[in-house]
Formats: C-alpha cells, structure tokens, sequence
C-alpha cells in the first residue's frame, strides 16, 4: 500500500472558509472530513490539509500550489475568484511557457501559480510547488536526489535546467517528480527573495504504521530537526508531518479528541502504541 503524501495548509483560524471556497472552483474537489482544529478535503482528486494554527506561522510562495486548468477561460475564471481581495505576485498573461499564467496570494495568504494547458479533455491538477531560493538556490536537483532515497515510486518526468551561458547554468529551471504518487514541482528561484520555506505549507506523511513512521522520521530529520506532535524539518528546511493514518478519525471524533491529544502533545515522533484511543 503507497503511502499518502499531501500538503498542508496552516491558516490563522481561516480553514473551513479557505477548504470551502477552493472546493467550489475546482473540479472533483470535495470536503472530506473537519474539526475545529483541521479540515481534510479534496481539490482536482488530490488530498489536502488545511489547519486553524493561528498566527504562529505564515504561508510563503517558497511552497504554492500550481493550478492547470483545461483553457484560458478555465484560468482566468480560477484567477478572478482566488485573487479576490489578494494580490497579484506575477501579472496574469501571455509567457513563452504558458498561453495564459500567473502567480497569486489569495485573501488567505495561500499563494497559486494558475497556468492554463491547453488541453481539451477537463483535466485539472493542483500540484504543490518548491522554489529554492536564497541560500538554497541551486539546491532544488539536490532535494529531489534526498527526497528519492526515501520514498518509493519515485519518477521525475521533467527536469529542465537553465541553458549553458546562463547565469543560472545548470539550476534547476523547472521539474516534476513523484513520490508515492504524489506529483510535485521544484524550481531553482534566482534573484533576491525576502522568504523561505516555513511551517506555513508543509507536507504530510500518513503512515499505516509505526515501522513506516519510524522509516520517513529517521530519513526525513537527517541533517534537519526535530519538533513536537509529528513535525519536523528536513535539511532544506522544509517542513513535514509525520502521523499514523489513524490520526484523522480520531481527532474528529469529539468524544476522543481532547484525549488523543493530550497524548501525543509531548511527542516529537509519534508512538502509535502509546496513544489513547479508548
């Protein structure tokens, strides 16, 4: 059994109205579970996690979610409805890869790169994306080379680097790669950028078992750290939850949450066997 691997949004007690509203611009996209403190759902068939965490951490466009829509009218259509009360990062338009793209932060600080593909068969996808930039600008081929050792199922179908004679010579201009079937982008992300990878978008790792957590703690920490309830940051410093599968259906059942919680709110990696799922 693969398992899942989805993004994580951390919103200032804005997560069911976020999960709603992008519920309702994408195709095949549901609400699947929530609770006052998480909301799982489904955008483009895809898993995501949004959770009320207040204002300790904020989302950066160091993790985006990219958006292809089937037209330009599909689009400008997403667009106009997440830019609403946002702002504009990248104006929408014409560019040499894309007939109709730009890049967002939406009224909730989650940041979008809307591209449309020309495609005519109603595919949508909704991709988290990595940019390097700063100090781990050029770091993006060597992120995806760690993450592969780790996970499995893993494919890189598009890695294109920056042309020889470019400043940027052999960075990473654009990539997809999967790991465990989820898809993913990464992009070296040349020039001056006032942000990093934070807390604020991470991504999940729902384990069937305490072996499996055991594997994705151990790899995953090497070179990075440690935190409380599962999270922990790898050596590019990136952010990662790492729970049993389990952990969702407990923590919406009312009557079992408080206690759940209250043990593992002292664990750094969880301990399956030591939860209190009575």
């Amino acid at each position: 059994m693969t398992t899942p691997v989805y993004p994580c949004l951390w919103f200032d007690d804005q997560a069911q109205k976020a999960s709603s509203i992008y519920c309702s611009l994408f195709k095949n996209s549901r609400i699947i579970s929530q609770s006052p403190v998480a909301v799982t759902f489904e955008l483009a068939g895809k898993k995501h996690m949004a959770l009320n965490g207040g204002p300790m951490f904020s989302i950066t466009p160091a993790i985006s979610l990219f958006a292809t829509c089937d037209s330009v009218e599909e689009t400008d259509r997403v667009w106009n409805e997440l830019v609403k009360e946002g702002s504009v990062l990248i104006p929408i338009g014409t560019y040499p890869w894309s007939e109709r793209y730009g890049w967002l932060k939406d009224r909730f600080g989650m940041t979008w790169q809307i591209s449309s593909s020309g495609r005519k068969d109603g595919e949508q996808r909704i991709v988290p994306s990595m940019l390097f930039v700063g100090e781990l600008f050029g770091k993006a081929a060597e992120a995806i080379e760690f993450y592969s050792g780790i996970f499995e199922g893993v494919t890189i179908p598009v890695m294109e680097k920056y042309p020889v004679g470019d400043d940027n010579e052999g960075k990473v201009l654009y990539s997809e790669f999967t790991l465990n079937e989820a898809d993913l982008i990464a992009m070296d992300g040349p020039g001056e950028h006032k942000y990093s990878f934070t807390e604020g978008v991470s991504l999940v790792v729902e384990c069937e078992d305490q072996t499996e957590i055991d594997h994705y703690w151990e790899k995953l920490t090497e070179g990075g750290e440690e935190s409380m309830c599962g999270w922990l940051k790898d050596k590019f410093g990136v952010s990662w939850q790492v729970f049993p599968k389990i952990l969702n259906q407990l923590m919406s059942d009312p009557e079992k949450a408080a206690r759940v919680f209250e043990s593992y709110r002292n664990m750094r990696k969880f301990e399956i066997d030591k939860l209190d799922v009575s």
